[in-house]
């Protein structure tokens, strides 16, 4: 066939995305296996009825046209409202735009604030697609680690050692995937205290903010920075939509104007069904509270099962729908151990350094089973552990 671009090519450079063991498990147990399956983060409940029943109403009402490019004028008002809520700074519909779930969010704002030729900054741990996706729109970036021992917070200093003349914008996740951690005030401040210094886009990915251990604190809402922050969202979190591909994304009026014509040559609008079922979701905060309840006490049913366990320690793991562990005193390879647990014990996780460096020598475990699986899973990680050692001396 002709040349493929360089663009499409460098996405996955390497070949390797980093889900390898997520996909042999996952492939595992469409053949029959009894794997656990702790290696991706999607509900294993269904979205709230009352949202099936809106989209479904929405359907039979014929809403099958074409919609606004940056939405539904019903959806970005509620899209506007939740966003208030989400950062603490009164929001307009004019700030925000309709996409194609929280991954569609990220790929706008990085096309947004970045040209080839321009440096960015991602803190990682981060999500996997972090990296690809500024790899799809050809521009460098360079990541900085945060230090585990201090519960994977973002460190000032380290973020203006890598600063560069052409450095643009600086990519956050807090609430974070993949170590749960919660970004504190005063981490925030002092990289929002760069961004204003330096004129820096800071692009804030937000989709767990409803699963916080606390407060949630958006950095749109300091000084100086409504103006200057784009925030990532999406309903697959929050409102147990992960199939369903709506997100939003919040920023200065003129900045999202602009957005529009993103729209225009990529989704051409969104299904009109689906944005009516979402809005109404979003209006009536179906299915928020009992999410974020029961990922609260998965969350701490797991972690007292790993209390006392030998040589593992828990780090970060405040909110979010995901534990992170440090087995690095058992082993430093931390896909070598996720190999092993899989093919030991079927239990699937996700190596820490699939997220990067700074998580290498953890696991990402997964709180999206009912909780008697996860009672399951920690016995036979707890196990998996005391035998590991064992083997290996």
């Amino acid at each position: 066939m002709p040349r493929p671009s360089s663009r499409i090519s460098a996405i996955v450079p390497s070949g390797k995305d980093g889900w390898e063991v997520h996909s042999a498990a996952w492939a595992r147990k469409e053949a029959g296996e009894d794997i656990i399956m702790l290696s991706i983060g999607d509900h294993d409940f269904d979205t709230p009825s009352q949202t099936i029943e809106a989209c479904v109403t929405a359907v039979r009402g014929s809403n099958h046209h074409y919609t606004p490019l940056p939405g539904l004028p019903r959806l970005r008002k509620a899209m506007a409202a939740a966003s208030t809520a989400c950062t603490g700074v009164a929001t307009s519909p004019d700030q925000v735009i309709a996409t194609q779930g929280g991954q569609a969010a990220l790929y706008a704002a990085v096309q947004a604030v970045l040209d080839q030729g321009d440096h960015a900054i991602v803190v990682a741990p981060y999500y996997a697609t972090y990296p690809n996706t500024f790899s799809a729109v050809g521009v460098e970036f360079t990541v900085v680690e945060t230090p585990a021992e201090d519960g994977f917070q973002p460190h000032a200093d380290m973020i203006r050692a890598t600063l560069r003349p052409n450095t643009r914008a600086i990519l956050i996740n807090t609430p974070n995937n993949p170590t749960g951690a919660v970004y504190s005030r005063q981490h925030l401040e002092e990289l929002a205290q760069i961004c204003r210094e330096h004129d820096l886009w800071l692009l804030s990915d937000e989709v767990y903010w409803t699963l916080g251990g606390g407060e949630h604190i958006s950095p749109r809402s300091l000084p100086g920075m409504a103006e200057r922050t784009l925030v990532i969202n999406s309903m697959s979190k929050s409102h147990g939509m992960t199939g369903w591909r709506m997100g939003w994304l919040t920023g200065p009026e003129a900045m999202i104007s602009l957005l529009i014509n993103l729209n225009l040559v990529t989704t051409y609008g969104l299904p009109a069904f689906i944005s009516i079922a979402c809005a109404e979701a979003l209006e009536n905060g179906y299915g928020v509270k009992e999410i974020a309840e029961r990922y609260a006490a998965r969350r701490t049913l797991f972690l007292d099962a790993m209390r006392g366990m030998n040589d593992v320690t828990v780090r970060g793991s405040e909110g979010g729908m995901f534990a992170m562990l440090d087995i690095s005193a058992i082993e430093p390879d931390d896909e070598k151990f996720a190999w092993a647990l899989l093919d030991k014990e079927k239990v699937g996780v996700m190596p820490g350094s699939s997220f990067g460096e700074a998580a290498a020598g953890h696991i990402r475990v997964s709180l999206c089973q009912p909780e008697p699986v996860l009672r399951e899973a920690a016995l036979r990680l707890r196990r998996f552990a005391s035998n590991y050692r064992r083997e290996a001396a």
